[in-house]
């Protein structure tokens, strides 16, 4: 089954979070990820508000996970640690 990866982020250091973006986009596509929404507007309706705001779709709730333990998305994100606050979850879908 498809799965979704959701994260709910808050920048706080842009330039850094910069470079996440660059590095994790080409990770996120190596293992068959690619962008459905990606920090558009939004409607805050319920918990904690992020302004940033992406989903991604994955073949699978492995290949998304897979992804994320991958060296070149733990690349990534040793941008992202320290230049933003952020939820991350990984869905699988009802199709």
């Amino acid at each position: 089954m498809p799965a979704l990866w959701i994260a709910h982020v808050t920048v706080t250091d842009e330039e850094s979070y910069g470079k996440y973006a660059k590095l994790a986009g080409p990770a996120i596509e190596k293992h068959g990820g690619y962008f459905i929404a990606r920090a558009g507007r939004y409607v805050q309706l319920e918990g904690k508000e992020r302004p940033r705001n992406v989903v991604a779709k994955f073949p699978s709730v492995e290949a998304a996970e897979t992804c994320y333990h991958s060296a070149d998305y733990q690349e990534a994100l040793s941008h992202a640690r320290d230049a933003s606050e952020r939820e991350l979850l990984i869905v699988e879908t009802a199709e």
